[in-house]
């Protein structure tokens, strides 16, 4: 099969390699749709220092099952699915809370975290854990659907964690992939003022087709004291979904009483400071959201299947695996959206 392999920071190769093949209670799942995901990016450019070599990227597929391994019990040859690239044990004390995102045996299949990292998704076949794939609607796209991970992180993050409620005045800083599914996830539960902030005009254009009430480029004006005007009592709910320090930085200076952070994009070890009176007096409460879960995945599927969220309309590009290179240069650019890879 042909496949994106990572040699190096910087090294992307394209190869012919041996189809894998399931073992028992794992499936070969025949990749159709690949989101190319910030992390992806990093990881490739050597802007994140945590990848064992060598590596196939990707973890947003969709798929078809070519094959599976014994006990294959409820799933088949055929089915359409969709894959959690994070998998779990099921039985540590935080799988059995729910929290399978925490697991003591975690890993992941072309992602980011666990240290144990398995082959991931740019590639024709992938092979995955049963206890990762969940059913494609059939009224879905495979584009479509292979964005559940990060509308999934996004409902956990906007939803789960920082418990957003209808009217919430909400601030995202940074809409890139994540982040505009943040939006829409806002939007869709009810955000009154909506503030999108980013360096690109090109993503805030989308967001104002995707719903946000007012877009703010920090080359051109002071955000801070923009969003004071638009929000003279500061925001219920800020998101940094944007990744530099700086974002980070932003979005502490937002506080006002009973502020809610949550600190998504970054991922890097860079430290800010926080005002401990203030936090204390104002009773600030910071969330932070990794990663995804089994309940986290179902509601993001519900989302699409039922028409609140239309993932297909954050997707600026599309490109065979063969073109790999030119998804890569393409994410560098501030005139994208969401890119998928069709294998």
């Amino acid at each position: 099969m042909l496949a994106a392999i990572l040699k190096d920071y910087n090294r992307l190769e394209l190869e012919d390699v041996p189809i894998p093949e399931p073992k028992r209670g794992e499936a070969r799942v025949r990749i159709r749709s690949c989101g190319f995901c910030a992390t992806d990016y990093k990881a490739i450019k050597g802007i994140r220092r945590n990848v064992v070599f060598p590596l196939i990227p990707g973890h947003e597929p969709s798929g078809v099952i070519d094959k599976v391994g014994e006990n294959a019990e409820g799933f088949q040859t055929g089915d359409e699915v969709i894959v959690q690239p994070s998998g779990y044990c099921g039985v540590c004390p935080n799988c059995r809370i729910g929290k399978t995102h925490y697991c003591e045996k975690s890993y992941t299949t072309g992602g980011d975290g666990p240290e144990d990292t398995r082959p991931g998704s740019f590639a024709e076949y992938t092979v995955v854990s049963l206890r990762s794939l969940f059913r494609k609607p059939k009224s879905l796209s495979f584009d479509a659907v292979c964005q559940t991970e990060p509308l999934s992180g996004a409902w956990k993050g906007v939803i789960h964690m920082s418990e957003m409620s209808v009217g919430d005045d909400v601030v995202i800083i940074g809409v890139g992939g994540i982040g505009m599914y943040c939006l829409m996830v806002a939007k869709a539960a009810g955000a009154g003022r909506l503030i999108a902030v980013d360096v690109s005009d090109h993503a805030l254009d989308t967001a104002i087709r995707l719903g946000a009430t007012h877009i703010l480029n920090p080359a051109g004006v002071d955000v801070k004291s923009e969003i004071a005007k638009i929000l003279p009592e500061g925001p219920d709910l800020v998101v940094e979904a944007a990744g530099p320090i700086e974002a980070v930085k932003l979005m502490v200076s937002l506080l006002r009483r009973g502020t809610r952070w949550n600190v998504f994009g970054i991922t890097t070890h860079e430290k800010f400071e926080l005002d401990g009176g203030l936090a204390h007096f104002l009773e600030a409460r910071m969330d932070a959201s990794f990663g995804t879960n089994p309940l986290a995945m179902q509601n993001a599927i519900r989302l699409m299947e039922r028409g609140v969220i239309n993932p297909e309309a954050v997707i600026s590009h599309r490109f065979p695996l063969s073109r790999i290179h030119e998804a890569v240069e393409t994410m560098g650019s501030p005139n994208r959206n969401k890119i998928i890879i069709n294998p």
